[in-house]
Formats: structure tokens, sequence, C-alpha cells
């Protein structure tokens, strides 16, 4: 009896330990899935932005939702090689004079942004490439965590020309107009590798407030800021910031 009684109570601790197991397996189950997710879709983004340092993006989501509001969006893919070099260089100083060297985070923009109260943005061509690519219009801190998070990825694995390449076919130009071709022609009637230094220089005035402003006619802001635009153009030429995006480096 007393080896009997022995044995059953150290039986009832092990039951105990075995139902105390089963309890934390589901735990570490779901710990283990989520880590396994997390980690997948790690990859899939990083295969994504990959495959965009070649092919091009297919419909965002912000042109999406422009179509379903306006009913239709003009749009048409055109190469960097088929755009007026001014262009670029227009966008450039319009939007993101340190293109060439910063790596995707434009620290003196940033600092002077917070200095003026948030009034001015700070983002550069890069960053906007994330959200208009791969994320959503809208401030907010889960909008730009993720921005911060893609930023380098994008830097990472595509040149500065591809970057400015993309940029310039997701930007809006006009309410449901995105790309310089489908802006050259909406504006202008001409197509994109035939845009002068005025032209570009509107074309890239415009990009702020899209929806508000007009390249074709401008208000005197816009005019002061596409005068100053072509400065900066002709500026980023001469200096030598042109040539990450128009040598391919």
């Amino acid at each position: 009896m007393g080896y009997a009684s022995g044995v059953a109570k150290q039986a009832k601790p092990r039951a105990k330990q075995k139902k105390a197991a089963r309890r934390i397996r589901p735990v570490r189950w779901l710990m283990r899935w989520t880590l396994r997710l997390v980690l997948l879709a790690i990859v899939l983004v990083l295969l994504v932005v990959i495959a965009h340092s070649r092919l091009n993006p297919t419909l965002t989501y912000y042109m999406w939702s422009e179509e379903q509001r306006l009913g239709e969006i003009d749009r048409h893919w055109v190469g960097i090689d088929n755009v007026a070099p001014v262009m670029g260089r227009s966008i450039v100083a319009a939007e993101d004079a340190n293109f060439c060297t910063h790596w995707g985070f434009d620290m003196d923009a940033i600092r002077a942004a917070l200095e003026d109260g948030g009034r001015r943005g700070g983002s550069t061509i890069t960053q906007q490439v994330v959200k208009n690519v791969y994320l959503w219009h809208g401030r907010s801190y889960g909008r730009k965590a993720l921005e911060a998070l893609l930023t380098p990825l994008v830097e990472t694995f595509w040149s500065k020309r591809r970057i400015l390449e993309v940029y310039m076919n997701v930007a809006e130009f006009d309410e449901g107009i995105f790309g310089v071709e489908a802006a050259a022609r909406h504006y202008f009637g001409v197509g994109p590798h035939k845009l002068t230094p005025l032209q570009a220089a509107r074309l890239a005035a415009v990009l702020p407030a899209p929806q508000s402003w007009s390249a074709s006619q401008p208000s005197a802001y816009v005019q002061r800021r596409t005068g100053s635009i072509m400065d900066g153009a002709a500026t980023i030429a001469a200096d030598g910031r042109a040539t990450c995006f128009e040598t391919g480096g």
C-alpha cells in the first residue's frame, strides 16, 4: 500500500505539469506562427521592392482611389530616356535638391521642417516614391513608420535614376493626371521629350498642390516658383548634382 500510495502522489504532480504544458503550448504555437508570418511579410516586401527596381509598378492605391472617385484617370508610363533631361533636373530642384547626396532622408530638410513647425515638407523624392507606390496618402504615425522602414530598402536596391523615373511616372500633376507623359500632353499638348525648360519648371512647380495649382494657367506664386526652379535646375546641371540620375549612377 505504501509503495502504491507514493507512486500515486508522484503521478499527481506530473499530471499537473502536463496540463500546464498543454496550456502553454498554444501560446508558443501562436508566437511561432506570428514570427513566421512576420518573416514571410519581410521577404515578400523585399521581393517586391527588388522586382520594382526593374519592373514598372502597376496601378497604385492612390491612383485606384482617384479612379473610383473621378471615374477615370490619365496615366501613361514613359521611360526616363524618353523625357527631356531638364524635366528630371526641374523635379529635383523643386522637390529634393540634395537627391544625389542623401541616402533617402535629407536630415537638413527634416531639421528645417521641424524648426518651421511642420509647415514645410521635409520628404525626399525617395520617400514620396515609397508613399505613392506602396502606401497611402494622409498624415499618420503608422504610415510614416512604414515609410521610414521602406525608404532605405528602395535606396539600397534601386538606382537614383530609377527612383526619379518611377517618381515622374506616379506623381500627380493635376486632378486625375498622373505621370509626366500625361501631364505634358494635358497642359502643353507635347510629348515629354519635347518639354522646354519653362514647361518642365511649371510642371515641377505644381507638384506640392497639383489639384490647386495649374501649370498652363499659373498663379503669381506658381510663376515665381517656376523662375526659382528654372534657376535651380540650371545650377544642378552646372555643379554636377544631376550626375546620379542622368548617367544612371
